[in-house]
């Protein structure tokens, strides 16, 4: 992927901001801490993957704005490609893919976000991981790698590789592998279950046989005492018919006598109801002139409610009219407030133009000011626009002179650092070679003390050995010992049969059997007791080679340490032989260098051109502060604009309020004489004089009701006793006939009685001479219920033996299937193991990175080559001899590892002992290697680099060798940018991207 072209809208601290990266093969993009140069690199990433530093979505909209927007054009395989991104706050976003063609962009986006992504992977060849681990060299990945432990460093390469989805593989087939084992050790319990369940087939067969016949016994006695039950339960019957009919005689009686007493009291209730009503009747000539005073007076009340109903209803309406009067009164009286307010308020108006029309004097002087200031301005600004090319061109100029300058003090102060460096080097070599035999003798010492705890270490496994084989013995022991136990729980039970032949025991053999048993029983135990007193012992000797173990490693802590400081030394020993002539070949240079920078004897045509700019400022005079001074007058002077139009305004107002005045005037004397017709004259207060009118004329009298309403009440008990006379008339004949007929019926009730007394007697009779069979049918009863409980215990013991017996049979069946399970169960779990480890560290990705690591070294060593002189080449060593690397006869076992040798004019070594500008290059070499390894994996070409080393954690020496290794390894790509916000450094660079930071946001220009 090469860049072509990077337009930024409201991205992170760009507000809007376009980069053109045509033309650029090696640039720099510089800039202060927090300017913005990350933001770029972060804009191409967000517009192809749409990933970014940023937490949330939003969080790359710049401040401020609602949306986001980067378009990115750039090139893959010959072709040229535009993807345009862009965002809502709060909302969606879109994504837009454009491939170049001759007439243009032509859109290729696909139906949705997601799709469109797709397509972009495919045509990039690149997703996001790989791309900021290939085309983004970041600070300190590299170095991680190389400075970590051998043991490490495939963790670290197998992470760049991506082969942690392996890892994921491994876990499941594990997961897999467990849970057959546990599934296979669930069935194997299964089947021992089945297997003791199935043995008992026989012994409930025979059960069955012999509850069937206590059942059939049981059964015929039942049914015969069924049938005497049966003839009892028929003379039971008959007697309960005759007792049923005695009772429902009685109870016939009773009620007669009940209706015999009921007809009596109500012959009392009735003959006193008739000296009731006839007392009535006797004050019938009262009742009647009672209730003719009352119906008169009732009459008069309803004439005087009707009055009442006119009355109240001319009332109201004389009420509503009034409401209705007062309301338009209301509201002309609030037109009048009105009208009254806002004459006040143009009054008020009138006061504040006079004000305003007041300060036409000091206006006027002022604008002559402003006027002459802004003559002055004028011709400051033309004299600007002449100025201002001169001056861009003059800070052009010194900007160089200030890089050439700085590269120059660069150098010589590059110079200095060595020299001193070289210097020490060179007093440093007696005090280097004692320090070499001193860290020799201690790593000698050391060395045999790693031999001696390799002993240790072989001991210690030896006897964990042993105690392995002791904990298998005592699991076949300890299963021993619970079969005995359990063969001697079965021996115990009565009817006991043989374990192994499954025949019955007579008395002599079942002796021998048990003390047989019993006595492999107590061996078996002995035995166990024995193999847990030689792990204890094993135990407590494993505890004290742990201990010696940890003292002796405690002693060995420094010896790593000491092997890389003597590789250091040898190193340090061996490049202090060139320090005297690299001193004379810098300390010419440094002689150039500081006559060149105290006689300023550089970059002449630009000092000669600075010159001539200088002379030519001068001639035209032109002085920035009289420049700001003018702006500030004519600042100063606005005011008197601004009051003029004020005062413009005032008179157009003036006039205004004077036309206004005359018509609220007469508007409030208008609204003043309509309020005093609207209270005499109006439509509503004639309607109102002739409903008062009308209210006289009802003539309504509020006691005169009073009085009479009161009268009602006093009579209205004559027309109760009205209607009580009127119920005695209709009433008294009806209870005459009545008594006569109770008295019939009273006589008929008695002649009934006597009848029903003669039907109770004989029924008593018939029953004292039929037997009460009620004790011997319970009697039966009982036995036939108690043998129906024993006959129900039997047949749901028949039932459970025959479920039993269905139940093994389906258990035969189960423990056939669950056998084939097993099998299959065992099968599953060889192959899950054989894949654990198959995508283990030690399988699939050993092998992905023994095949990796020729290609890594192949391709270091190309960049290498380059990079020293083909001075300098590369081994990657995986696997090592024990702990020494030393192949012996007791020590034959391979150890995985990923060793660094360094191979150079004067021999091989481990990385470990490099330093300075050699270990840099090995490292920048290795990083390279590793970037297009993982772009090559991906199945892209590695044209785009960033390098992003932080140049400001770098001497001056470490600076030079990163930008020389950049300028060697050029050639391999397409675009190389690199990070830096140290300002004498990106002088080294002929094209630089320079970023900075404005309140308008981050600014980008192109420098070349």
């Amino acid at each position: 992927m090469i860049p072509i072209q990077l337009t930024l809208k409201n991205f992170l601290s760009y507000c809007d901001a376009t980069v053109d990266f045509r033309g650029l093969h090696t640039a720099c993009i510089s800039g202060s801490n927090g300017a913005g140069k990350s933001s770029l690199l972060e804009a191409m990433t967000w517009a192809v993957w749409g990933e970014s530093r940023a937490a949330a979505e939003d969080d790359v909209i710049n401040t401020g704005a609602k949306e986001v927007r980067v378009d990115f054009v750039f090139g893959v395989n010959q072709q040229v490609y535009k993807v345009i991104r862009t965002r809502q706050r709060g909302g969606s976003g879109g994504l837009e893919l454009q491939i170049e063609t001759q007439n243009g962009f032509k859109a290729i986006t696909g139906k949705g976000i997601r799709v469109t992504q797709d397509l972009i992977l495919q045509h990039v060849k690149l997703d996001y991981d790989t791309f900021i681990n290939s085309a983004y060299l970041r600070q300190g990945r590299a170095d991680e790698f190389m400075l970590k432990r051998p043991s490490e460093r495939k963790e670290i390469l197998a992470e760049l590789l991506k082969l942690n989805q392996y890892d994921e593989l491994e876990d499941r087939a594990k997961e897999r592998s467990r849970n057959c084992k546990v599934r296979g050790e669930e069935i194997e319990k299964s089947l021992d279950a089945m297997q003791n369940q199935l043995q008992q087939r026989d012994a409930i067969a025979q059960q069955r046989v012999d509850l069937e016949t206590e059942l059939n016994q049981l059964q015929q006695t039942q049914q015969f005492d069924q049938i005497q039950l049966q003839s009892l339960q028929v003379v039971q019957h008959q007697r309960q018919n005759w007792e049923e009919q005695l009772g429902f005689v009685r109870q016939q009686f009773s009620h007669l006598n009940q209706d015999c007493d009921r007809l009596k009291q109500e012959k009392l209730n009735l003959q006193t109801q008739l000296s009731e009503l006839e007392q009535i009747l006797t004050q019938e000539s009262e009742i009647k002139a009672g209730y003719s005073q009352y119906q008169k007076l009732h009459t008069q009340e309803e004439e005087l409610s009707a009055k009442f109903q006119k009355y109240t209803q001319a009332q109201q309406l004389r009420q509503q009219q009034q409401q209705k009067l007062n309301q338009q009164i209301h509201a002309r009286e609030r037109q009048l407030q009105q009208a009254q307010a806002q004459l006040e308020a143009l009054q008020q108006q009138e006061r504040d133009v006079q004000q305003t029309l007041g300060k036409l004097p000091e206006v006027e002087a002022a604008l002559e000011q402003l006027a002459t200031a802004r003559a002055r301005l004028i011709n400051l600004d033309e004299l600007q626009m002449r100025v201002t090319p001169i001056l861009q061109q003059r800070q052009q100029l010194q900007s160089q002179l200030d890089r050439a300058h700085a590269s120059l003090a660069a150098r010589l102060e590059q110079l200095v650092n060595t020299e001193s460096k070289l210097k020490q080097s060179s007093q440093r070599q007696p005090q280097l070679q004692q320090a070499v035999l001193a860290v020799a003798t201690q790593i000698q010492e050391l060395e045999k003390t790693r031999v001696y705890l390799q002993r240790v270490q072989e001991k210690g496994q030896e006897r964990r050995h042993f105690i392995e084989r002791l904990q298998a013995q005592q699991r076949e022991y300890e299963r021993l010992l619970g079969e005995l136990e359990q063969k001697l729980q079965m021996l115990r039970t009565p009817d006991a049969v043989c374990p192994l032949c499954e025949r019955p025991l007579d008395e002599h053999h079942w002796n021998r059997v048990i003390k047989k048993t019993e006595t492999e029983y107590h061996d078996t135990e002995g035995q166990l007791w024995v193999f847990r007193e030689q792990m204890a012992v094993s135990d407590r000797e494993i505890q004290v080679l742990r201990q010696e173990y940890r003292d002796i490693s405690q002693k060995l802590t420094p010896y790593d340490t000491l092997r890389e400081q003597r590789g250091q030394l040898a190193a340090q020993l061996e490049s202090s032989g060139d320090a005297e002539e690299q001193l004379q070949q810098l300390a010419r240079e440094k002689e150039h260098l500081e006559q060149a920078l105290y006689l300023g004897d550089y970059a002449p045509q630009q000092q000669a051109e600075l010159r001539q700019l200088d002379e030519h400022l001068q001639q035209l005079s032109y002085s920035e502060q009289d420049h700001a001074l003018a702006r500030n007058e004519v600042e100063r002077w606005r005011w008197a604009e601004i009051k003029q139009g004020q005062i413009k305004d005032a008179k157009k107002r003036q006039a205004q309020l004077a036309a206004r005045k005359p018509e609220l005037i007469a508007q409030i004397a208008e609204l003043e004489v309509q309020i005093q017709k609207e209270a005499t004259d109006s439509q509503l207060a004639v309607e109102i004089a002739t409903l008062e009118s009308q209210i006289t004329e009802i003539g309504y009298d509020t006691s005169q009701h009073q009085n009479i309403r009161v009268a009602v009440r006093n009579n209205q008990g004559w027309q109760l006793k009205y209607q009580q006379l009127q119920g005695a008339q209709q009433q008294h004949p009806q209870l005459i006939k009545r008594s006569h007929d109770l008295q019939t019926s009273l006589a008929e009730r008695i002649s009934q009685q006597k009848e029903l007394h003669n039907q109770i007697q004989a029924i008593i009779s018939q029953l004292q001479q039929t037997a009460n069979p009620i004790a011997q049918i319970q009697a039966l009863e009982q036995q036939i219920f108690s043998r129906r409980r024993q006959l129900d215990e039997y047949l749901a013991q028949l039932g459970r033996l025959e479920q039993q017996a269905h139940q093994l049979d389906t258990l035969q069946i189960q423990y056939a299937q669950n056998l084939q399970e097993l099998q299959e169960n065992k099968k599953k779990h060889r192959i899950y193991q054989e894949l654990s480890q198959a995508f283990g560290k030690n399988g699939i990705q050993a092998l992905m990175i023994e095949n990796v690591l020729p290609q890594l070294e192949a391709e270091t060593n190309k960049l290498l080559a380059r990079l020293s002189a083909n001075q300098l080449h590369v081994q990657f060593i995986t696997q090592k001899h024990g702990r020494n690397g030393k192949a012996t006869k007791k020590n034959t076992k391979l150890i995985d590892t990923l060793d660094i040798l360094i191979a150079d004019a004067r021999g091989t070594r481990a990385y470990e002992t490099y330093s300075g500008g050699e270990a840099f290059r090995i490292n920048f070499a290795i990083r390279l290697a590793l970037a297009k390894l993982l772009a090559q994996r991906a199945g892209a070409a590695l044209q785009l680099l960033i390098v992003d080393e932080g140049f400001g954690t770098q001497d001056n020496e470490g600076c030079d060798r990163l930008i020389a290794a950049i300028n060697a390894i050029a050639p391999d790509f397409a675009c190389i940018l690199t990070v830096t916000h140290m300002p004498h450094l990106k002088e080294a660079f002929q094209a630089r991207i320079e970023v900075n930071k404005t309140q308008q946001g981050s600014q980008v220009r192109l420098a070349v």
